[in-house]
């Protein structure tokens, strides 16, 4: 399937997540696309930490403004009612509590709920950023990725590159499936009717619950 399908999907099923009223922090990457999906008529206000709330849709092509972007760089748009501050502010609304969901991709993530997504020793990085803030400061973390690198593993039973944070995912979303993480491991709620759960635990380190509920993903 082609790449940008798989992201596509993925942000459509992360999209289904948000509620009404949610501030929410997309991170760099896939993540950004979720803006794109959210329910006409929803009211979410995405905040970005390189300092604004209000965070719209992507720009239509030759119709972006190099002054407006979001933590990646990238052109994005402000809605109406969108306000913009500083790093300082920024930051205490993410350290303090005020972001509802946060949305990451991430390189690894385990059945405990570790995350790693910012370091591969060895390789330039730019820097963790706000992620480490994110993840501990955000109510909800989910984790919106692609199930593996290339066939790899990302799903572990055990982080091995440096984390970004330690137990603090709640719900991974991959083109596979959705899974929620437990005290008691990984639970598979939610399967592409594409895959078998056969498939989906082949494509997947650490073992999978399979829910009595399971469920297709739909979109």
């Amino acid at each position: 399937m082609d790449r940008n399908i798989i992201k596509e999907f993925i942000a459509k099923r992360v999209a289904k997540e948000l509620k009404d009223g949610d501030v929410v922090n997309l991170g760099i990457g896939l993540p950004t696309m979720v803006a794109n999906y959210v329910p006409e008529g929803m009211n979410v206000l995405f905040q970005s930490e390189n300092g604004f709330i209000g965070l719209g849709p992507a720009p239509l092509e030759s119709n972006e403004d190099p002054n407006i972007v979001n933590a990646g760089g990238q052109c994005v748009t402000v809605l109406p009612g969108g306000v913009f501050f500083d790093s300082a502010i920024s930051f205490g609304i993410i350290r303090g509590g005020h972001v509802d969901v946060t949305v990451l991709g991430a390189l690894e993530v385990d059945e405990k709920g570790n995350l790693a997504n910012w370091m591969i020793p060895g390789k330039m990085v730019p820097g963790m950023g706000g992620a480490m803030d994110l993840v501990v400061g955000a109510k909800k973390v989910i984790i919106a990725m692609e199930h593996t690198a290339k066939g790899n593993h990302k799903i572990l039973k055990e982080c091995k590159l440096p984390l970004t944070a330690a137990n603090e995912v709640n719900l991974i979303i991959t083109e596979m499936g959705v899974i929620e993480v437990t005290q008691n491991g990984l639970f598979l709620m939610e399967i592409n009717p594409n895959f078998t759960i056969e498939d989906v635990q082949k494509a997947t380190e650490a073992e999978l619950t399979i829910s009595e509920s399971l469920t297709k993903m739909e979109i």
